[in-house]
């Protein structure tokens, strides 16, 4: 079953993306997902105003694929790096309609 990555990330420090970016981009490819938005151009249409910087959403193939991901030893320094340079939320959604 397919799976998403749905994250909001807003930046307290710009020093963590140049290497983040480039290591985020292979070990992403390398467990099967690839990004299906990534942008600051956003707009809440709904609720109460919440601030992100960057909204992003990542497809997997499984969600084995997405928790491979978010282990991969090579991806853990830059997570924690991100981590550090940002306030950041990242849920994991299963490609169902559990209301159909």
């Amino acid at each position: 079953m397919t799976y998403y990555s749905v994250l909001d990330v807003t930046p307290t420090s710009e020093d963590w993306i140049p290497d983040y970016l480039p290591a985020a981009n292979a070990r992403v490819a390398a467990h099967g997902g690839r990004y299906i938005a990534r942008t600051a151009s956003h707009e809440q249409v709904e609720g109460s105003p919440q601030e992100a910087g960057l909204r992003i959403i990542i497809e997997w193939p499984s969600k084995d694929a997405a928790e491979a991901f978010m282990a991969d030893d090579e991806y853990a320094p830059h997570l924690a790096e991100r981590s550090k340079g940002s306030v950041s939320h990242h849920y994991l959604i299963a490609g169902k309609d559990d209301l159909a």
